[in-house]
């Protein structure tokens, strides 16, 4: 800005930054700065020492735990992401078995008799329908008996009543029992409950008392009963007498086959 009072008739040029009051502001500078020199500071008492030790304590060992933590995470992240694979690889296996649909494979159904022996059902699959029955393909029964016997019984399909423990057997049905009783026909109908297998189907059975072929058969393996119903032929292998009616006829029917 220009100086109002003329010298030597011109106008003087002054700087604008130009503080004509800087006496004054360098005298307030310095009054604070010796105020601040003269301020006493106060030591810190015993609770804020002990504090500030806490605290100091605390990180002393949260920060190496907290290292110890993110070297740990890194190290055993290739194991954690080996896991989620594992899992992914079993949520496509199951979504394969279609297990959502009641469907499974390899299924295996374990229980115990009225008196108390094991009995395993295992099939090829599986599917469920509602909450007690079970529609098997390639169904196999193992059935512990008395005395340390067992039975095998298997079939082509089959129907599984998980409250009622009975099994419903169809096409192909074969029995086989471990003291040599072989017995097969085109179904049977199994309480796995009180060890009871009947039929109201043809039937063929052998075994050390010679064949029967019947109409139909009730076998109680716990009581040791064993009942074959209906018209049919027996051939014993003590039997060294003349062959009955029935066993002459079915003879002569099948020489007149031939």
């Amino acid at each position: 800005m220009s100086d109002p009072t003329p010298d030597n008739g011109e106008h003087r040029i002054r700087r604008e930054d130009f503080d004509p009051n800087r006496t004054e502001s360098l005298a307030r500078l310095d009054n604070l700065r010796r105020a601040a020199f003269q301020r006493i500071r106060q030591a810190p008492n015993a609770q804020e020492l002990a504090r500030r030790r806490s605290l100091l304590g605390f990180a002393k060992w949260a920060l190496p735990g907290l290292a110890l933590v993110l070297l740990s995470s890194i190290a055993a992240w290739p194991e954690i992401s080996h896991l989620m694979n594992q899992n992914r690889a079993a949520l496509k296996e199951m979504a394969r078995l279609r297990v959502e649909s009641g469907n499974m494979e390899q299924a295996t159904y374990r229980g115990l008799d009225a008196h108390d022996h094991l009995y395993m059902i295992t099939a090829r699959t599986t599917h469920q329908q509602g909450p007690d029955r079970v529609d098997l393909v390639d169904p196999v029964a193992d059935i512990q008996l008395s005395g340390n016997s067992w039975a095998h019984i298997k079939a082509d399909r089959g129907v599984y009543m998980q409250h009622e423990q009975t099994l419903d057997l169809d096409d192909n049905v074969v029995l086989y029992r471990d003291d040599g009783f072989l017995l097969n026909g085109p179904s049977a109908d199994l309480d796995l409950k009180a060890d009871v297998i009947a039929s109201r189907d043809w039937v063929h059975a052998e075994g050390p008392f010679g064949t029967q072929d019947a109409q139909g058969y009730f076998l109680d393996q716990h009581a040791g009963i064993m009942q074959f119903t209906g018209p049919g032929l027996t051939v014993r292998n003590d039997d060294n007498g003349p062959p009955s009616a029935a066993a002459r006829l079915h003879l002569q029917g099948l020489k007149t086959e031939k």
